[in-house]
């Protein structure tokens, strides 16, 4: 493979890296925002009087539960392409000359 080409595919991986590990972050705070928000949902129903407030709020509370499930399960598989990713770009730099 020429230089050039060993650069390019270099350069690409590492800017899927930074997109990948930025994706992972945003996950990482829509996972920390849907848990607090929970929590603010679990006090409020501590003071919630009528049947139909503590109904709305538990069917939020499963609505949030399902996105950390989903955001977890995409940290996961982002997990993944990044030591996909990291792996390859190690193979590539070692092939490319000092």
């Amino acid at each position: 493979m020429s230089i050039n080409f060993t650069k390019a595919i270099v350069s690409k991986l590492q800017r899927d890296i930074a997109d990948i590990e930025s994706n992972i972050v945003s996950e990482k705070n829509k996972l920390k925002k849907a848990q607090a928000k929970i929590k603010q949902l679990e006090r409020d129903m501590k003071l919630s009087q009528s049947h139909n407030d503590l109904s709305s709020k538990m069917t939020r509370i499963n609505k949030l539960t399902e996105e950390i499930k989903i955001s977890t399960h995409s940290q996961a598989d982002l997990n993944k392409q990044l030591a996909s990713k990291k792996a390859s770009l190690n193979q590539h730099q070692s092939k490319e000359p000092k």
